[in-house]
């Protein structure tokens, strides 16, 4: 295992301050210090920037991004158990980091930028992972505040923001995703690397935002995905009927048949239904 700094193993740090992980917080705890290495690695450039990072517990990745020369880390941790170990990282980093105690869904990372570039690394907690990955994603300025995004998720998670039209994996988080962004899989993670062991594979997976996605409303696309895929084995005539107005018409607007079913259509395709439906409810 990597010696990145002059600091305690992560077992030693771990066992002096009882951070068994906890189930309900989502927590497994990534001790290969090579892997949270290679994890900074893959959003360098950090330098110039503020590097977000989402419960780091008791600091693994903390501490590779800081020893990848992070010019800042703003942490936040709901577990208050882990402050005092995130304290003794600061101290040996000069007060690069900087730990917020508190729920990442609740604080607002705009302001943790202070106007300067952000990057999100994390190794997200599995019980909020892709909720905070929307709330990402779907923020109504865009460009948005961050540069890049460089986060674990379970491995069907990773494969479900990545995927493309016809996978099993292809819904409504895959559409958002790459709608806005552009996302891939990065590398597999084994549970062994992990305490507890997890009983996932987990992976990392990067998203730079596309400078010009096509135009279209979020909410009205959320709520055509969220449609379509709600009833996925439907036709579109059937599973879009929700949403009201005159549903096949809309449908053959954009280009599509009215018989076809969420998982065969792409991006544009989800784009033009979302912009059909929103005019046809504006028309009453």
């Amino acid at each position: 295992m990597a010696q990145i700094d002059d600091l305690p193993p992560l077992r030693d740090v771990i066992a002096q301050h009882g951070l068994d992980a906890k189930k309900s917080l989502g927590q497994n705890f990534l001790l290969d210090l090579n892997l949270t290495s290679r994890i900074a690695r893959a959003a360098a450039p950090l330098e110039d920037c503020t590097v977000l990072e989402v419960g780091p517990g008791p600091g693994g990745l903390t501490r590779a991004l800081l020893a990848a020369g992070a010019k800042r880390v703003v942490a936040i941790e709901k577990d208050t158990r882990c402050l005092p170990a995130l304290a003794e990282v600061s101290a040996h980093y000069d007060g690069r980091l900087e730990v917020i105690e508190g729920d990442a869904l609740k604080i607002d990372p705009v302001k943790i930028a202070g106007g300067d570039r952000i990057k999100i690394v994390a190794n997200l907690p599995y019980n909020v992972g892709t909720q905070l990955l929307l709330n990402w994603i779907t923020t109504p300025q865009w460009p948005p505040f961050w540069d890049s995004l460089t986060l674990m998720f379970q491995k069907e998670v990773g494969e479900r923001i990545v995927a493309r039209p016809g996978s099993k994996a292809y819904g409504r988080l895959g559409v958002l995703a790459g709608w806005r962004t552009e996302a891939s899989m990065l590398f597999d993670l084994n549970p062994k690397a992990f305490t507890p062991p997890p009983k996932v594979t987990s992976t990392v997976v990067h998203l730079l935002p596309r400078k010009e996605p096509e135009p279209c409303s979020q909410k009205a696309l959320e709520r055509v995905t969220a449609a379509a895929f709600g009833q996925r084995r439907k036709m579109l005539r059937a599973s879009l009927k929700s949403l009201g107005g005159p549903t096949e018409a809309v449908i053959e607007e954009a280009g599509l048949l009215p018989t076809a079913r969420a998982e065969e259509i792409d991006i544009s395709g989800f784009v033009r239904l979302a912009n059909g439906f929103e005019a046809a409810q504006k028309r009453g």
